[in-house]
């Protein structure tokens, strides 16, 4: 999945949930999306619905889902926080 998210869209739904989210115990949580970053804020993290997504340093990013469909839900709904 290599340079299929744009890293641009991924850091505006995740200020966008940060902005608008409830607090949890981690960071923040919006639409069903849970937002949060490590302790420096060098790497984002945002899971919903049994996928997680880690923004790491220079647009790196890592997706983690047990199936494909709740990959293609997930990413859909990180798109709807952009729009």
């Amino acid at each position: 999945m290599k340079n299929e998210l744009e890293p641009s869209k991924i850091l505006q739904a995740y200020e966008s949930i940060m902005t608008h989210g409830t607090p949890t115990e981690y960071g923040k949580i919006y639409q069903g999306v849970e937002a949060f970053s490590d302790y420096d804020g060098y790497t984002v993290y945002m899971r919903g619905n049994g996928v997680e997504l880690k923004v790491g340093f220079h647009n790196t990013y890592h997706l983690d889902y047990d199936q494909e469909h709740l990959r293609d839900s997930f990413l859909k709904k990180i798109a709807s926080l952009v729009k």
